[in-house]
């Protein structure tokens, strides 16, 4: 028993010890969201929180400016907050931004909540995807659902629970002054080391209960930044972008498919094709706007081989632009395709699709003009007479040739058939001298 107590002794000395060797790092990381709130900020800020918690730092600091986003991003990003051994701050910053919306709600469940000189926050109440309206019940039960959430959130860190629900029910929007006065942020600061100041001189209530103080004047501000394949798909998740490249990437399969062989139109497009469908993956889309999409351009093939003189191009402009506009079902605008874009990738395309198209069906119905079928039709010069065989000149060479009806030798002639090496030929009438073209006699 003494040899047991004597080893828990040395085991508790040795742990203090390391402790007191390996001071806990006296740093803050800090995080810039200038960005809609979706599934890659999620991930960016779940990164930050444990790197955070891996090296030990003081604090997060999140400086934020957001129109808002997506809910369900929104509920995980609060989730790793609420559930983070590391302090948050979230400050938003610089002058003239805002924390709409889900931003609003981040910015409710930090454990410091700040904002600069001349900014706004609020304007949470849900809206349907895409914009359009809810029936009374699904309003009352998505409303109620949020005003809970902020309910949870803004009681737990002490924050004003009726205003900030007040955000979510009537749409409520707060300068930083008045979200300051009505005990909706805890700070107010011009700068970070303005607000690391404040924070100095005030104890921080965690979500669980317990209660900290956090001096973090002059201690070193590491940022952290996305990786690579973040910043990437953070670009991905633009809706105009995932628009362009499904556009683009449909319009180079289409050169494929009727210059097949080229290779680069058909690369190019099932790439462009694969990274509009990864993005949009992740976005809420409308299967409806797809199909739009997809009736575009059996519009453009269409005009082409019936030369309706634009009005299927025009269909499949039109088309083609609402499916865009339509294509992702966000809650903002932001996150949606813009006018301008759709009409600016539309336009052109229709156009351009159903050029090559009625170039390609040009080609198709073209005078077949090398190998046997190109000798049919083509008229010659019996060199003999035939009756029913001899010779003609056609196409620049002598052939040994066939007739049903006999020919006088000098006569002109017009190819019917090919049979192997030898031509069945007619003598030339009238009909045939207006369609045929004649083969000029060296």
């Amino acid at each position: 028993m003494k040899f047991l107590s004597r080893a828990r002794f040395a085991l508790e000395f040795l742990s203090l010890a390391f402790l007191l060797v390996v001071p806990a790092s006296a740093e803050v990381l800090k995080i810039v969201l200038n960005d809609t709130i979706q599934p890659v900020t999620d991930e960016f800020i779940g990164r930050a929180l444990a790197e955070a918690k891996a090296k030990n730092d003081q604090a997060l600091l999140i400086e934020i400016n957001t129109p808002g986003g997506l809910v369900e991003s929104t509920r995980e990003i609060i989730e790793k907050i609420v559930d983070s051994p590391v302090p948050v701050i979230v400050y938003v910053t610089p002058s003239g931004s805002r924390a709409a919306s889900a931003g609003f709600f981040i910015l409710e469940s930090a454990d410091i909540a700040a904002m600069a000189p001349g900014t706004n926050t609020g304007a949470a109440h849900p809206v349907t995807l895409g914009g359009s309206k809810m029936d009374d019940v699904m309003k009352q039960k998505v409303e109620n659902d949020l005003a809970a959430l902020m309910r949870s959130v803004a009681s737990r860190r002490g924050r004003n629970v009726d205003i900030a629900e007040s955000g979510v029910r009537e749409s409520k929007s707060f300068t930083e002054q008045e979200a300051l006065s009505k005990k909706l942020i805890d700070y107010v600061a011009s700068s970070e080391d303005d607000l690391f100041r404040q924070i100095a001189a005030h104890p921080i209530k965690r979500f669980d209960g317990k209660t900290i103080t956090l001096n973090i004047v002059s201690q070193p501000i590491r940022t952290f930044e996305m990786t690579l394949k973040q910043r990437i798909l953070d670009r991905l998740m633009d809706p105009n972008v995932a628009f362009i490249l499904l556009a683009v990437g449909l319009l180079s399969l289409y050169v494929e498919f009727n210059h097949p062989g080229a290779v680069l139109p058909g690369t190019v497009g099932v790439i462009f094709i694969l990274l509009a469908a990864f993005a949009l993956n992740l976005l809420p889309v409308r299967f409806a706007a797809l199909a739009l999409i997809a009736t575009s351009f059996i519009l453009f093939a269409l005009e082409a081989k019936f030369a309706s003189h634009g009005v299927l191009t025009t269909g499949g402009i039109v088309l083609l632009t609402l499916g865009g506009l339509l294509l992702v079902d966000a809650p903002i605008p932001e996150m949606q395709v813009h006018l301008l874009t759709a009409l600016a990738v539309s336009i052109p395309l229709g156009v351009i699709t159903a050029f090559l198209m009625s170039i390609a069906l040009r080609a198709r119905r073209n005078k077949v003009v090398t190998g046997p079928e190109g000798l049919i039709g083509e008229v010659g010069i019996a060199r003999t007479p035939i009756a029913p065989r001899g010779t003609v000149f056609v196409h620049g060479e002598i052939w040994n040739a066939t007739s049903p009806k006999p020919i006088e030798a000098g006569s002109r002639v017009v190819v019917r058939r090919v049979v192997g090496l030898e031509l069945e030929v007619m003598p030339l009438t009238s009909a045939d001298e207006i369609t045929a073209v004649p083969t000029p006699v060296s």
